[in-house]
């Protein structure tokens, strides 16, 4: 690890996303497979184990009540940085911010996908893809390092009720009177009945619970039977279910003991929700969720908490201590240091890259080891750093996160207690730093 907060990876091999020596993470150890879950456009205030009241989560809060929540994790506040964020290990600034609907063409090669094939894991992706228009290049996830993949593309067509979906290269024929996530789900849990000897990464990213897409020529189809769209809390507890669903066929197939499961989410809750269209006009809805007694509306698009502030449960049985609950900094960027690490690889010297990562592995196994001092999220040429507690701006506006959460009182240099001078002393270091040996190229993007 490098002293300011980031992580380098050799680029040497240019086939391979690292030139990596193995070693063990855990001596003797099989890795693990793993379930990486990404769902959409959820807030922490969605969940019943982070004191959400709205919504049944029954499987999510069993997931985290035998595993490690995290009470600080940070996205970007929309999508596709966040997307390009975890792939990469690296920020979207430091991608040159990918434009929407892409990828940078000279990071394929040393995306996560890759990273796991170079310890040996089979990998899979189902659900979005939302980087490319898939339709018009559907060899992107193979490219990406996936092995197989079953994904609706970027506002190609329907995500849900009557899919248009592509797999391995072709457009699904069978899937008219299909519900897009149970596809999904089937098509993961196939994979990892074929690789259950292992290791395997199925990466499910979830469809669930972004609305339906909007911007085609024609509306969506409703479910049958329904005069409207599903509602958010319809989509929030049909994600629980398929949550649920996954867990089963780990346990079922024997492979839950060796597989951890990570869950997390690409920003906060949508603000506005899809709820008909007539007669070629959509109608929206407002979401909101209650948070203990507080009513939080939804706040995607928001760098506020309510826009990035985001869920993260991990669970492995045997490995992680059931019911516990970390403090610790997660950004999306750690993501692809983490799978690395518990993959049992190790980077070597070479002609590196900068990722601005860092592995929480031994957060996980309670092995310890170097923490994250403050997490980054961005969305246009705005971005903050910050700890549990302190928020700065690239602006310099300073925020205590903690006490003012929707960033209404922002506090001036001379009223920061004596208490936080040195955590906001390092954020301001953060801000200087944070480009340091990133070299911003021009990037072709598909």
């Amino acid at each position: 690890m490098t002293s300011d907060n980031r992580m380098t990876i050799p680029r040497s091999l240019c086939p391979v996303l690292l030139i990596l020596a193995t070693s063990t993470v855990f001596a003797g150890d099989k890795p693990p497979n793993i379930l990486l879950i990404l769902a959409d456009d959820v807030g922490c205030e969605t969940l019943g184990c982070y004191g959400g009241r709205s919504y049944k989560t029954p499987h999510l809060d069993k997931l985290a009540a035998t595993g490690l929540r995290f009470r600080h994790c940070y996205a970007m506040p929309v999508c596709h940085p966040t997307r390009t964020c975890l792939l990469t290990g690296r920020y979207p600034r430091h991608l040159g911010h990918p434009r929407w609907g892409s990828f940078p063409a000279t990071d394929e090669r040393h995306a996560l996908g890759h990273a796991m094939k170079a310890a040996k894991y089979a990998t899979a992706i189902a659900g979005k893809w939302q980087i490319a228009m898939l339709g018009k290049d559907l060899d992107h996830p193979h490219r990406l390092g996936f092995d197989e993949y079953c994904l609706f593309g970027w506002h190609e067509g329907p995500r849900y009720h009557q899919p248009l979906l592509w797999q391995n290269g072709k457009r699904r024929p069978d899937v008219k009177d299909r519900y897009g996530p149970d596809v999904y789900c089937e098509f993961l849990i196939d994979f990892i009945r074929r690789h259950r000897n292992g290791p395997f990464l199925a990466f499910y990213s979830m469809a669930l619970c972004h609305d339906v897409t909007d911007d085609l020529d024609h509306p969506v189809p409703y479910a049958a039977g329904k005069d409207h769209y599903d509602t958010y809390k319809e989509m929030l507890e049909a994600m629980d279910v398929r949550v649920g669903r996954m867990i089963g066929a780990l346990e079922d197939l024997g492979l839950r003991g060796n597989t951890l499961v990570l869950f997390t989410t690409d920003n906060g809750t949508s603000k506005r929700s899809l709820h008909q269209a007539i007669d070629g006009k959509y109608i929206r809805r407002p979401v909101s969720s209650l948070l203990g007694k507080t009513r939080v509306p939804g706040g995607k698009g928001n760098l506020s908490d309510d826009g990035t502030h985001v869920p993260l449960i991990a669970n492995w049985p045997g490995r992680i201590r059931p019911g516990g609950v970390s403090d610790q900094l997660v950004d999306m960027s750690d993501f692809l240091p983490t799978l690395h690490e518990l993959a049992g690889r190790r980077p070597t010297s070479g002609r590196a890259v900068k990722i601005d990562g860092r592995s929480f592995a031994g957060i996980l196994t309670g092995r310890g080891g170097s923490k994250r001092t403050w997490a980054y999220a961005e969305r246009g040429k705005q971005f903050f750093v910050r700890t549990q507690q302190w928020k700065l701006y690239n602006n310099g506006k300073l925020f205590h996160a903690s006490r003012d959460p929707n960033e209404q009182e922002p506090v001036a240099a001379a009223d920061v207690p004596r208490a936080a001078r040195d955590d906001i002393a390092r954020l301001r270091r953060a801000l200087e730093t944070i480009d340091r040996g990133h070299p911003f190229p021009r990037r072709k993007s598909k």
